[in-house]
């Protein structure tokens, strides 16, 4: 069976409701829908450390989490958008997935390379595109394999009240990216653990 974590990088801890939360629940029922079992970290509950090794001494909480993440098939990123941007959780945890550029295997290959990622992004303000470019860029280049369609988002309007986790009823075009989402990096996680990348 295919594994799949979603990391939560909303700003508010596991006390507070998050729209960010709400919209993984769904990506992970969809990848369900496809044998995959899943399981969502909220970051802001851990105490990850700055810097790009992949593990910045005592306290650092990431070395826990970055193995979580290399255990399982599909990495799926969750942000808010704040100032047109992923959060700066997300943006942590990017930097900190930079160590894997260094930590090659005899062949060359990066820790991250066979396992396939997605985006959701949730906001009240313009940027789900720009906010998963950001966010594709650097899976991409720390070895993470990006399927076609690998984003679900909803963006409500403007500078508006409405969060997505209070909507009553899904938005179908957000619940079809959520299911194409899904397909897409199932059938590529399946792909990839039956053929690696070929080493150096």
């Amino acid at each position: 069976m295919l594994s799949a974590i979603a990391l939560n990088c909303t700003l508010k801890a596991s006390d507070k409701p998050s729209s960010t939360d709400k919209l993984l629940g769904e990506v992970l029922a969809a990848l369900g829908e496809h044998g995959v079992s899943g399981t969502t970290l909220r970051i802001a509950d851990f105490n990850i450390l700055p810097g790009v090794t992949s593990d910045e001494g005592p306290g650092d909480a990431w070395p826990d989490i970055r193995r979580q993440v290399l255990a399982a098939d599909i990495l799926i990123i969750g942000t808010p958008i704040w100032m047109g941007q992923p959060s700066s959780v997300a943006k942590r945890v990017l930097e900190r997935m930079d160590a894997f550029l260094s930590e090659t295997d005899d062949q060359g290959r990066m820790p991250s390379y066979g396992r396939v990622a997605g985006v959701a992004v949730v906001g009240n303000e313009d940027g789900a595109h720009h906010t998963s470019a950001e966010i594709f860029q650097a899976l991409n280049d720390v070895g993470f394999t990006i399927p076609a369609n690998a984003i679900t988002y909803w963006v409500g309007e403007a500078m508006g009240s409405t969060d997505y986790k209070d909507l009553k009823t899904v938005p179908e075009t957000t619940a079809n990216a959520t299911a194409m989402l899904a397909r897409n990096v199932a059938h590529l996680a399946k792909l990839l653990r039956g053929s690696q990348y070929p080493g150096e």
